[in-house]
């Protein structure tokens, strides 16, 4: 089962502690059914604030939920082939991520990259004038949502929830402008324009950069888990915190299901616990075994925010419900390390130890200097396993929605070949008998560390791509192992495989300890 949050020995250890804790009985929980509900609420989930779908402008409704059926039929939701503790595993709910051109964003060991939405940016090109529309629309919400958030934040956090049943559940969040849906978006217009400077502090701790949608359909996932300390039932998503986000940042998403008939009401009333026909969003304070936990539902257009530093001390899932669902997550995803500005930047930063054709000596490297050769390593690999085998790991999948990835890519494995050409300027030095032993010695030592983790996580890729599950994939998802080579390529300068190179320089390094004894 997927979870997007950390998935580590200490998260493992505790939950086993936990479970152990609990033993053959069930927490509380309370729904809203249960005179206790809004207290509970105000008490201990004050910065979880719901808006019902009737808060939310009727057009804004309609044009979101339509990109969501437009991005459906046209196949731009996938599955995630993920890492959980070195095993690939498919994940049972199928995501797109859509927002600012040339931004991703990273879960369990995989990075997704962004469709753009339109503005902020150069034009893009999208495969067709529905998925523009799509997200357009998607975009649209992003900026709603923004402004309901900065609406919230700055106040009392939902504090207004009212402790009486009869009353419907949600905050008592200020409306807000409706935010116009037509016409151009540019990257520094709308609402939240003067929020974008500081990540993390005010207003732009709604500063939404990404959202990740999912689309989950009970019927057509094989397994869910049930849910383990609670008895909530099915969990289409597992108890996590949302990771690879802005310190103190507000998740908020909106939720679509695709309902059948309203449940009968009477029903409802007899049974315990929640509506197991409807999906809900179950939250708890993370480890703790005395307060109970909190099973919110969630109807078509209804949206939830998770305020300040609410997605850091509490954990929350998605129960499943028995019709389709799609929801849109909108995030302050932390982008510091994770937009192709910066790898960019990284990829300038390693290359200017490069001699330029134009220099005398077009080749070679300007500084032997061993910090500086092993930044430049260090960026190497980046580029390879952060960047490069990622983005290939994902197929053509990017392809159904837009080519705007392609070109960048294609330039980003330019500037890679052209590091492997400064790995070997390296290589080429450090074998010239007229360096400095010590500094030789130093250089060797830096670059066997980062040649051998290269090597390692070429094979592991490799071996990922050709996994079983991988090889089951739609031939446009299937992963690819690039950039791959035969050694004897021509055209590159070093093999694919670098056993040989790593050998030479450990026995370097065993002859020079040798020769001072």
């Amino acid at each position: 089962m997927c979870c997007l949050g950390p998935c580590n020995d200490d998260a493992f250890n505790l939950k086993q502690k936990l479970l152990q804790e609990i033993g053959d009985r069930w927490l509380p929980y309370l729904t809203p059914r249960d005179a206790g509900f809004h207290q509970l609420w105000r008490s201990h989930y004050p910065k979880l604030v719901l808006r019902e779908a009737a808060s939310i402008p009727e057009d804004l409704h309609r044009r979101v939920q339509r990109a969501f059926l437009a991005l459906r039929e046209r196949g731009c939701f996938f599955q995630d082939l993920v890492r959980i503790k070195g095993k690939d595993l498919l994940t049972p709910v199928s995501r797109l991520l859509v927002g600012q051109p040339g931004h991703t964003y990273k879960y369990l060991d995989t990075r997704l990259f962004a469709v753009p939405w339109p503005g902020g940016g150069p034009d893009v090109k999208y495969r067709d004038a529905e998925i523009a529309t799509a997200c357009a629309a998607l975009a649209c919400l992003n900026d709603h949502l923004q402004a309901e958030t900065i609406q919230a934040l700055p106040g009392p956090r939902a504090t207004a929830v009212l402790d009486d049943p009869s009353v419907p559940v949600f905050s008592a969040l200020p409306p807000v402008p409706e935010t116009p849906t037509k016409g151009p978006r540019t990257g520094g217009e709308g609402p939240l324009a003067a929020g974008r400077a500081d990540p993390g502090k005010g207003p732009s701790r709604a500063a939404f950069n990404v959202t990740l949608l999912n689309f989950m359909d009970p019927q057509q996932m094989a397994y869910l888990k049930e849910e383990p300390y609670f008895g909530m039932g099915k969990m289409a998503v597992s108890w996590h915190h949302d990771e690879n986000l802005v310190e103190g940042s507000t998740v908020a998403v909106y939720s679509y299901s695709c309902e059948g008939p309203e449940t009968d009401g009477e029903m409802e009333q007899d049974m315990e616990g929640r509506d197991r026909a409807t999906w809900h969003v179950g939250l708890k304070i993370a480890w703790d075994i005395d307060t109970p936990g909190l099973a919110l539902p969630l109807h078509q257009g209804d949206c939830y925010f998770m305020l300040d530093d609410l997605n850091m001390t509490h954990q929350h899932c998605v129960l499943a419900g028995f019709q389709p669902r799609f929801s849109s997550t909108h995030r302050v995803a932390e982008c510091s390390m994770g937009t192709l500005d910066y790898i960019l930047g990284q990829c300038r930063v390693a290359l200017q130890n490069m001699r330029e054709a134009s220099e005398p000596e077009p080749g070679t490297l300007r500084c032997l200097e061993p910090a500086v050769v092993k930044r430049g390593e260090e960026i190497h690999n980046e580029v390879e396993f952060e960047w490069l085998r990622q983005f290939w790991f994902q197929g053509n999948r990017y392809s159904r929605c837009t080519d705007w990835w392609l070109q960048p890519m294609t330039h980003l494995e330019g500037l890679w070949e052209k590091m492997e050409h400064m790995t070997k300027a390296v290589l080429c030095a450090v074998r010239k008998e007229e360096q400095p032993m010590e500094q030789k010695n130093e250089i060797v030592t830096c670059l066997l560390a980062l040649l051998t983790e290269r090597q390692e996580l070429r094979r592991e890729w490799r071996t990922r791509c050709q996994s079983r599950l991988a090889r089951s994939l739609p031939d446009d998802q299937k992963p690819q192992c690039r950039p791959c080579w035969d050694d004897l390529d021509p055209r590159m300068p070093l093999p694919f495989d670098l056993g040989e190179i790593i050998s030479e320089l450990g026995h370097h390094l065993l002859r020079s300890e040798s020769s001072k004894k």
